[in-house]
């Protein structure tokens, strides 16, 4: 039987804020255009899911050729947002072929767009890290002087083009965001390991040699998987790293129970039924087991990796009590361990993972309450 904790819900032919398209839920204008789409979903697989998606996609982005053409800048940002959104569910996971690479560039063009008349604007550089050249976003403020500063870690499905609203929230508090893909994903390419901690140290120490920032009031923001390397890092780079808001995030350090480790497996597990590249690819998300997870508890867990006595600075976490994927002991464990004072959460009783059902609230407040502590 399910535990109430966790509430698997990946099915992708139904719109719920703890379901499939909770990623991107905050970012749709239309919700009967999504449902739309929605309905015509005749299955995951690249063939029929990316045409499909695309479409959606294009719609809005020759809309927003249109209104730019006749100089409605701001309707037509809009539009391309939009668009980009639309292509952003089309490439998930990822780009893990040729056709979800061509819907990746789409969506990076769409997004490409919405940029083009920002001010101050959205600047393309590069981290140079281990052999690896890592493209991110820039966005500084247009105001004197140097200024706090967040690294905004994108996890395993969603990419810089997907967070481009966290820089928005930066901007809006006089901070500077620096966005970056996850190891693994994207335009990262350093391979998925905990070593890979090392290239958000990497864009830590970017920040850090920026005119426009100041060295000491550097932080960091993450969502899922994110939310788990903003903890990492923290507590690899204490030095660098003054404060630190994660939605969801596993493994912390949390253990769960008998039950709760089935309850757990059988989620993720779930998944496994949808194969989101093509129809005679390999599955998207293999099966879980209990000898699995606790492999990845031993190379992932905060203590595990000796950094948990590491992380004193102020922290910010967030989730749904209904998380099925980052469960939310892993926040009762961050308060159970550490300093008396300068931990926070907020855990919504009746969302899923990340809470996506309350991003308006939470999104905002993140900013705002990493404007304080940097400052």
């Amino acid at each position: 039987m399910q535990s109430h904790a966790f509430i698997p819900d990946e099915n992708p032919t139904r719109i719920d804020h703890a379901g499939f398209y909770r990623r991107w839920l905050s970012m749709i204008d239309d919700m009967d255009y999504l449902q739309s789409f929605v309905s015509r979903v005749a299955g995951t697989n690249e063939e029929v899911w990316v045409p499909l998606w695309r479409e959606a996609g294009k719609h809005y982005e020759d809309e927003g050729d249109r209104l730019e053409s006749e100089g409605d800048i701001k309707s037509a940002r809009s539009c391309f947002l939009q668009a980009r959104t639309y292509y952003s569910i089309g490439r998930f996971p990822g780009a893990i072929s040729a056709i979800k690479k061509t819907i990746s560039e789409d969506c990076n063009r769409a997004y490409a767009k919405s940029c083009a008349h920002l001010t101050p604007p959205v600047q393309e550089v590069i981290i140079e890290h281990q052999g690896y050249q890592i493209k991110c976003h820039l966005r500084e403020p247009k105001t004197a002087g140097k200024h706090p500063a967040v690294l905004i870690m994108c996890g395993a499905d969603m990419f810089k083009e997907d967070r481009g609203w966290a820089g928005d929230f930066c901007i809006e508090n006089d901070m500077v965001a620096l966005i970056m893909d996850a190891p693994g994903t994207g335009d990262n390419l350093l391979p998925w390991e905990p070593s890979s901690v090392s290239a958000w140290m990497a864009a830590i120490d970017f920040l850090a040699e920026l005119p426009s920032v100041n060295a000491k009031s550097i932080g960091a923001f993450g969502i899922s998987r994110g939310g788990y390397s903003v903890m990492q890092l923290a507590g690899h780079y204490p030095k660098m790293v003054r404060a630190v808001v994660a939605s969801a995030g596993h493994h912390f350090g949390y253990q769960m129970t008998d039950q709760e480790l089935l309850n757990y497996v059988d989620a993720r597990s779930s998944r496994s039924q949808y194969k989101f590249g093509p129809k005679d690819g390999p599955v998207t998300f293999p099966e879980w087991s209990v000898e699995k997870e606790n492999e990845l508890y031993k190379q992932w867990a905060l203590p595990e990796q000796g950094v948990l006595e590491n992380i004193t600075m102020p922290i910010l976490m967030i989730n749904g009590k209904k998380d099925h994927l980052a469960p939310i002991g892993n926040i009762y464990y961050m308060l159970e361990h550490g300093p008396a004072i300068g931990r926070e959460a907020r855990i919504y009783p009746d969302a899923g993972h990340c809470a996506f059902k309350y991003f308006s609230s939470w999104a905002p407040d993140s900013f705002e309450w990493l404007k304080e502590k940097l400052s």
